[in-house]
């Protein structure tokens, strides 16, 4: 069966925001993406709705590990105790020993508020995951897994072909693709959050994904979608936008200050001319989009810091 069931996580208590995906084959299940400890509950509803139960799940597959696509797999894990993680070999400690990344996220959202983001965050046990390699092929049941490794929006970022239903499940790495902006004709867009943003190897990722020949991707953000040659051209379009604004920002004299507050203000005028200015966006649409304006000037302005440190550094030695 090479059907998959596209999981709406309702990240934040929003639908068609975040989602995670089921996949079938014969009495067995993988899950890819979990969102976080929250929706827990809708994946294994969407089990019980395949026939399936917990102990059915052979695979819980994260693409990376921002906690909007891998909070609830340890949680999952618990539940489903036949399954093995596959992860990306700089996303797996992250799982096995999750403290560094629930220390970070707690001082940038405060512990009530990752509370109520994510849940608890616990440990997976080291012997339940399993490091996938760049190219390496999963045969399971009539269908192959391949899993390969997407960087520039994280470093520890892989995603993953589906030979039976030629899908790639790709993340965060081909884009955001928001059904409720739609309405209009196609709006793509991606994901510059910081702190790993690379505007050549988010452009190489595109390429790669769109080589696969896939028919249809399926986005963390959100859902399955066709057309990839379409998709692609904005995503490629806007990510040289982005790589020219840090080239532009690091050859400046701009403090880091003055920066952040540039590639708001750039990223946000981007935002108007391709998005805002379609018809039919309503007022609440454009408060949806304030976070996407943010975490991206943010993840410009951040390699921006990023190259100059290392600038820096190479000037010293």
């Amino acid at each position: 069966m090479s059907a998959v069931t596209t999981i709406d996580c309702h990240y934040m208590d929003r639908p068609e925001l975040a989602a995670a995906y089921l996949i079938r084959e014969g009495d067995e299940a993988a899950f890819i993406d979990t969102n976080t400890a929250h929706a827990v509950d809708r994946l294994l509803a969407a089990l019980t709705d395949e026939g399936l139960t917990p102990e059915d799940v052979k695979y819980v597959i994260i693409t990376h590990v921002h906690l909007d696509h891998a909070g609830g797999a340890p949680k999952l894990m618990e539940l489903c105790p036949n399954a093995t993680l596959l992860a990306h070999p700089k996303a797996a400690p992250h799982m096995i020993d999750p403290s560094k990344l629930v220390a970070s996220a707690k001082q940038v959202y405060g512990e009530q508020r990752f509370i109520e983001l994510y849940g608890e965050l616990g440990a997976v046990d080291e012997a339940r995951v399993r490091v996938m390699k760049d190219g390496e092929e999963l045969a399971w049941g009539d269908r192959t897994l391949t899993f390969f490794y997407t960087r520039g929006h994280a470093n520890h970022h892989f995603s993953i072909h589906d030979s039976a239903s030629n899908s790639v499940f790709a993340g965060d790495s081909f884009g955001l693709i928001y059904p409720w902006l739609q309405a209009d004709g196609l709006i793509a867009m991606i994901s510059s959050s910081p702190t790993d943003f690379d505007a050549p190897a988010a452009i190489e990722s595109v390429d790669k994904i769109l080589s696969t020949g896939a028919q249809t991707v399926y986005l963390g953000h959100f859902g399955g979608h066709q057309g990839l040659a379409e998709i692609s051209t904005q995503l490629r379009g806007q990510l040289g936008f982005y790589g020219d604004l840090v080239e532009h920002c690091f050859g400046s004299e701009m403090t880091q200050g003055e920066v952040d507050v540039y590639c708001e203000e750039q990223v946000r005028e981007m935002f108007e001319r391709r998005v805002f200015t379609r018809s039919g966006l309503s007022e609440s649409h454009r408060q949806r989009l304030e976070i996407d304006i943010s975490l991206n000037a943010s993840g410009v302005a951040f390699a921006v810091k990023k190259k100059r440190f290392k600038a820096a550094k190479a000037a010293k030695s």
